[in-house]
This record gives C-alpha cells, sequence and structure tokens, in this order.
C-alpha cells in the first residue's frame, strides 16, 4: 500500500528527503512580505528558485478583493511573460504560470498598487499533466507516483479487506464522542453537505457510494483550477480521502462501519496530486469552491505544501498564506465552518521558538529553519478553523499530536482508527490527526442538521462548550527514540492537549 506522508494528517513524524534543483538562481521576491512579528527573529530565509526556462506557479493577491483589480493583475500577469491558469475575483487572486525568471518583479512593476503580494508556491517545476494508462498501486488508475524519495514513516496504517458485514462493535472512536446516542436522535440531514478536501473518495465503495455528492465534486489538482471532468475527483494514488469520508459519513447500511453522520451527503473535493502534495492554489481552489456550492462544513485533513509552516515575513510564504487565507475567510462567509488536523509533529503551536521545522520546502531540498510567531501550520492555524488534536483509545493525547494552549479548540480520537479505504472496498486502521479531525466534521454535520440556522462562528462556539473537559493528562508512550513533547499546561476547561475537551455528538444535536 502506498505510504501516506505528514502533510496528510495520517502519517506520524516523516522525515522529507530527495528533488533537488542544484545550480538554479533565486528569482525576484515581488512584493514585500509581512515583518516578523513582535521584533521576533526573522525566520530562516527559504528562497525559491524560478529560473528561465522552467515554468514555476504563483498565486498574486490584489490589494482589493474586486473584479476591476483582479483584471489588471491578469493584464500584469501577461506582460511579464506568464500565463494566467485561474481567477477567483471573489477574493482577489490569481494563479499564474511563468517560465521567466524575472517574472515576480516584473508583474509587481507591472501591477502597480492593484497588487498586494505575489508569490511562488513550489520549489519545483510545475508537473501538472500525467501519462495516460498508469496503474495505481491498488489496480486501474489514471495517475503516476513520480515522486524520486523514499521517506520513513511512522504512519500506523493497517488495511484489512474484508467481507460486507457489520463492523461497527469495533469503532470505539464512536463511543468516545458519543456519536452511538447522538445517532438515537438523528443521523444527519441530506441537505447538508460536508465539503471532503483531500485525495479523493472511492465512487464505487459500498459504504460510501450513497453518500456522494457527485454534482459538487471537483478535482482543484490540475494547478488549481477546477475540474469538473466525470472522474477528475476519483482516487488516484492515495486512499485517504476514502478513510476520511468514511469517519465522516459511512452510510448506516448494514454494511462495514457507520460515520458520525451517516445520513449527510459528502462532497469529493480532491485537492491532492498524484504526488501526494497539496500545493496552496489546490487548497485555494477547494475552499473557494466550497463556497460557491453552498456547502455546509469541510474536512482538511492535511497541511499545505511545500512548507509545513507559512512564515509571514517570507515573500513567498507570505503570498501563499494569504491567498489561502482569504479563501478560507471567503467560504466562511458563504456559510462553511471548517475542521482541521492540528499535525502529527508533537510541536506545541503556541510556541514556534520551542523546536525547529526541518522538513520543509518538502517538494525539494528541506532547510532546517528557525520560525517565529508569524510562522504557521495552515490552514489548521487560520482564523475560524477548527483545530483538532488526536487522543489514543487509553484517553491520553496520542504522542505524535501538535498541541498548544489557546491553538487546539477540540480533541478528537485519531489512533487505529476503522474507516473505509480503496483497497477491495474494504476497511483499514489509520492512525494521526487526519483521522481525528474528521470525526469533528461529522459532529459539525450533525450539529448543523439538528440547528441548521447556526452560522460557522455559532457552530464553532456551540462545539468548544459542548465539548467534554478533559484533564491535563500524561500523553502515550512514544516509540524508542521519539521525544516525548511539550508537557500539557492549562485547566480541565482549556489545555493545551485537549483545548476545550473531547468533542460531543450528543450535546452537538441536542
Amino acid at each position: 500500500m502506498p505510504q501516506h506522508h505528514r502533510r496528510f494528517r495520517a502519517a506520524v513524524l516523516t522525515v522529507a528527503t530527495g528533488l533537488t534543483l542544484a545550480g538554479l538562481s533565486v528569482g525576484g521576491t515581488g512584493a514585500s512580505a509581512a515583518p516578523s512579528a513582535g521584533g521576533e527573529p526573522v525566520s530562516t530565509p527559504v528562497p525559491i528558485s524560478t529560473p528561465d526556462g522552467v515554468v514555476s506557479a504563483y498565486l498574486l493577491n490584489a490589494k482589493h478583493a474586486n473584479p476591476g483589480q483582479t483584471r489588471l493583475l491578469e493584464r500584469a500577469v501577461t506582460r511579464a511573460g506568464g500565463v494566467v491558469v485561474q481567477t477567483w475575483p471573489q477574493i482577489g487572486v490569481v494563479v499564474a504560470h511563468s517560465d521567466k525568471a524575472a517574472f515576480r518583479a516584473d508583474v509587481t512593476a507591472y501591477a502597480g498598487n492593484a497588487l498586494e503580494s505575489v508569490g511562488a508556491t513550489r520549489t519545483v517545476p510545475v508537473t501538472e499533466g500525467t501519462p495516460a494508462g498508469v496503474q495505481a498501486p491498488w489496480g486501474p488508475g489514471r495517475g503516476q507516483v513520480r515522486k524520486a524519495q523514499s521517506s520513513p514513516q511512522r504512519d500506523d496504517t493497517e488495511n484489512t479487506v474484508t467481507a460486507a458485514d457489520p463492523r461497527e462493535t469495533e469503532q470505539w472512536d464512536m463511543q468516545v464522542i458519543k456519536a452511538d446516542q447522538a445517532h438515537a436522535i438523528t443521523d444527519g440531514s441530506r441537505d447538508v453537505v460536508v465539503g471532503v478536501l483531500d485525495s479523493g473518495i472511492d465512487p464505487d465503495h459500498p459504504d460510501l457510494v450513497a453518500n456522494i455528492d457527485v454534482a459538487d465534486s471537483v478535482n482543484c489538482s490540475n494547478a488549481g483550477r477546477p475540474d469538473t471532468s466525470p472522474t477528475g475527483w476519483y482516487p488516484t494514488t492515495s486512499d485517504h480521502g476514502t478513510h476520511v469520508a468514511g469517519t465522516i459519513g459511512a452510510a448506516r447500511n448494514g454494511v462495514g462501519i457507520v460515520g458520525v453522520a451517516p445520513n449527510v451527503r459528502m462532497a469529493s473535493v480532491k485537492v491532492v496530486n498524484d504526488d501526494g502534495f497539496i500545493y496552496p492554489e489546490y487548497a485555494v481552489c477547494g475552499f473557494v469552491w466550497a463556497g460557491m456550492h453552498g456547502m455546509d462544513v469541510t474536512n482538511n485533513s492535511y497541511y499545505v505544501d511545500p512548507f509545513e509552516f507559512y512564515c509571514e515575513d517570507q515573500p513567498d510564504q507570505y503570498a501563499a498564506k494569504e491567498a489561502v487565507r482569504r479563501a478560507v475567510a471567503w467560504s466562511t462567509d458563504q456559510g462553511v465552518v471548517h475542521a482541521a488536523a492540528a499535525g502529527n509533529s508533537g510541536h506545541d503551536l503556541a510556541d514556534k521558538s520551542s523546536f525547529l521545522d526541518e522538513g520543509s520546502p518538502d517538494d525539494g531540498t528541506p532547510v532546517t529553519r528557525t520560525l517565529n510567531s508569524g510562522c504557521q501550520d495552515i490552514p489548521t492555524e487560520l482564523p475560524g478553523v477548527v483545530t483538532v488534536s488526536a487522543s489514543h483509545r487509553d484517553d491520553v493525547l496520542s504522542y505524535f499530536s501538535n498541541r498548544g494552549l489557546g491553538v487546539i479548540d477540540v480533541a478528537a480520537p485519531g489512533r487505529r482508527i476503522l474507516s473505509t479505504i480503496v483497497a477491495g472496498n474494504g476497511y483499514g486502521l489509520k492512525s494521526g490527526t487526519s483521522m481525528a479531525s474528521p470525526h469533528v466534521a461529522g459532529v459539525l454535520a450533525l450539529m448543523k442538521s439538528a440547528h441548521p440556522d447556526l452560522t460557522p462562528a455559532q457552530m464553532v462556539a456551540k462545539l468548544r462548550a459542548d465539548a467534554d473537559d478533559h484533564p491535563c493528562t500524561v500523553q502515550e508512550t512514544p516509540p524508542a527514540g521519539v521525544d516525548l513533547g511539550a508537557p500539557c499546561v492549562g485547566t480541565d476547561a482549556d489545555n493545551s492537549y485537549y483545548g476545550e475537551g473531547m468533542v460531543d455528538a450528543l450535546d452537538a444535536v441536542r
């Protein structure tokens, strides 16, 4: 089975190695980044090379999100020798490609006061487009894994292809969050749609097929441009999205398992390319698409590549972060509430000075980076997003889970979670904050079903208030050689491990 990298929150403590861009010169930096916060030292610079003759991807943010300024950016892109790939006038964002080394500097000059920021979105050339007829690991597929490295994992993944028999009794996680009790009140409404921003959903899994919202499904991994082809949203090289979807909404149909919200619909919003990367323009497309199509909830079990943390004092990273932030904020204004995995690095997200980022950029040559408080894991640390840590079956924090007082909103089960997989239309166990976040997305879907008039802000407030207080306990004993991580701080009502507590599905629907 394919391995899942740390950007998929199902992986644990991945070390990324591999592709380099040796000998390439550094391109222009475009508009200025925000200064480091509070007079802190700047984060470690990571210049992104954009040499002549190599196609690079960029995000441009207009100073004001309106069609007029967006058109000015489009014209500036063309004058600077680039190609407009996608425009999102709702948020004043343009996706562009160019093979000009000076593109950032030139587009900044041509755009003038219309441009707020511009940045390259990856450290490797654009590789969209895949040879036809390549086989995915579990059978016929549309993609090719082109990653040039092998990343060692501690990804507790156990796939078991089984006969179609009920396995709800094995779902300890549903009992912990009281989903089984909530189902006595509601299984969720067919009017509620959850956008699964991930690697695609198995289109014919017997536990998922009845709940897939085909009409609203899309593939955003084609350069950040919505691909509405009939099979574009299918999984190719990863079953991560299929596992996530099962936790959210596996149907109550006498087959296999039951999801947190087994009667809601799920749209497959594919933001992961066949190499396993979620670049900023893919995430922007996914969030805007969710808002445009009136979705109620999104689940985000990933971090945006190629940086585990986007630092506002680095021009390229700032521009990418700003574009994703705008997309999240706009979709929230349209009524979408977002749940996201806290991450699997065992870091204290409330204190960025307490650790080094050693795996970014993960699509090229990683640099050991010093961070500051202006560096954030996106989308999970963006305003309004519910940040979810992962608990162990033994009622302690999973050793790999990120934590942070004032950062974590709620906790949910994330260790050895049974859910749907692609292979054999079967079921498997996976661990990670990837597995915790969909529990919360499912609870939010149940909440929206029971209380359809709640706004996203009201839903987040209710989710936090409903959560069961959890004491600051010790975390799971980590494997040999793995640091234990920051100790729990705070009160039973709000602490660095569990935030406001364990998510509660029963209270969400009452």
